[in-house]
């Protein structure tokens, strides 16, 4: 029975004759084989002047009508306080008669009068019950899950090195593609040509992250589109000088607290609700490694990534009872445009400082976002997968 539907004052009963059959199995159960319940010289000579039936066979029946009937399967009987009122006898018929007196929700606990009438109708048995309704485990099926949710991925700063890389390989896994920019045209048109022979739905659009308006436009070109989105892959990022702590702005370290922080914020406000409808969704953002290897050039860089993370963390906690995951990938230095601030002996050296012997390429990190996009991942959120050859071990 369903918790839920359970009332105070619900009742449920059984009826049963005692049988000497059921007295023998009952010793043969439980080796109970007091002369007062199976010898009827030994119990003539007692003030009873008969055999009586064991007091916990008639009140086993208790057990059968909380675990058949009410509140039935997933019933279990924790506590059971008896008052034993009269005998029972071979032959005598019992009534047990159960009533809810209590519920607890929060618990899924109820507590139950438990009485036993004779067949003359009177109370041989007085007692109380609490019994926990255990819940089933609902089995996660998740073909069944995403399989009606329409795949398709915004990726946010596509006409980058990792942004395209993810796109020709989320086309590749099946996903329809909106691509983001915000300058960089021409590199996105050509993104775009790349992608027409492939047979899924592309969409090229732009906006100004930072800028709420121009996000809630571009979701309004999505919706025209015909296109709901399933996932965001957020690789926004702003190019990252050196900049010692003497000569640091805090225009620059709020620069990119914008691009990293305040755009994955627009992005998921008008995204959500989608994924939301669906009760199925995923979000996956781009850290850095240089958060917990850092380098103190990077103040403005590496402070807005921290505080991306915090911020995807807390993203993950209020949306995983919804249905949404959301995950970071740590990558370490990449081989992309970001990078041609940082000096080549800078390079070199972190290549030999990384146990697999080079620095990441765009598909290294193209291949984790498959992964976390995928349904072999439902399980994962607020997570930071590391990709960064062997640099930072956690």
């Amino acid at each position: 029975m369903d918790f839920k539907a359970i009332q105070i004052g619900q009742k449920a009963e059984i009826s049963h004759v005692i049988s000497e059959e059921d007295v023998q199995r009952f010793v043969s159960l439980t080796g109970d084989d007091n002369l007062l319940h199976i010898d009827n010289d030994y119990a003539s000579n007692t003030p009873l002047k008969k055999k009586v039936a064991h007091g916990m066979l008639s009140a086993s029946f208790i057990s059968t009508v909380v675990g058949t009937k009410l509140p039935g399967d997933g019933a279990l009987l924790f506590r059971q306080n008896l008052d034993f009122l009269k005998p029972v006898s071979v032959g005598d018929g019992i009534r047990v008669i159960i009533e809810v007196i209590k519920k607890t929700d929060k618990t899924r606990v109820i507590e139950l009068q438990t009485d036993v009438y004779n067949h003359h109708n009177e109370k041989i048995i007085s007692g109380t019950a609490q019994v926990k309704v255990v819940e089933t485990i609902k089995k996660y099926d998740q073909a069944t899950v995403s399989e009606h949710v329409e795949k398709t991925a915004l990726v946010v700063g596509a006409s980058g090195g990792i942004g395209a890389a993810v796109c020709e390989k989320l086309l590749t896994n099946g996903w329809n593609i909106i691509a983001h920019y915000h300058k960089n045209q021409a590199a996105a048109e050509k993104l775009m040509k790349r992608m027409e022979p492939l047979n899924s739905k592309t969409l090229l659009v732009q906006a100004d992250v930072e800028d709420e308006a121009d996000v809630a436009k571009m979701f309004d070109k999505i919706e025209r589109y015909g296109l709901n989105v399933s996932a965001i892959v957020y690789c926004a990022s702003a190019r990252i000088p050196n900049v010692k702590l003497k000569d640091i702005q805090w225009d620059l370290i709020l620069k990119h607290f914008e691009v990293n922080v305040k755009g994955l914020f627009n992005i998921q406000k008008y995204a959500v609700p989608s994924m939301q409808k669906f009760k199925y969704g995923k979000i996956v953002a781009l850290t850095s490694m240089a958060v917990e290897k850092p380098n103190a050039d990077w103040i403005h860089y590496i402070t807005a990534k921290s505080a991306l993370n915090g911020f995807v963390k807390c993203l993950a906690l209020s949306l995983a009872p919804k249905g949404i995951r959301v995950n970071l990938i740590s990558p370490g230095m990449t081989d992309t445009e970001l990078i041609v601030d940082i000096p080549e002996k800078v390079r070199l050296t972190t290549e030999l400082q990384t146990p697999i012997g080079r620095i990441a390429q765009p598909k290294d990190i193209a291949g984790v976002v498959g992964f976390l996009l995928s349904p072999e991942s439902d399980y994962l959120t607020g997570e930071t997968l590391r990709v960064n050859g062997g640099q930072v071990m956690i």
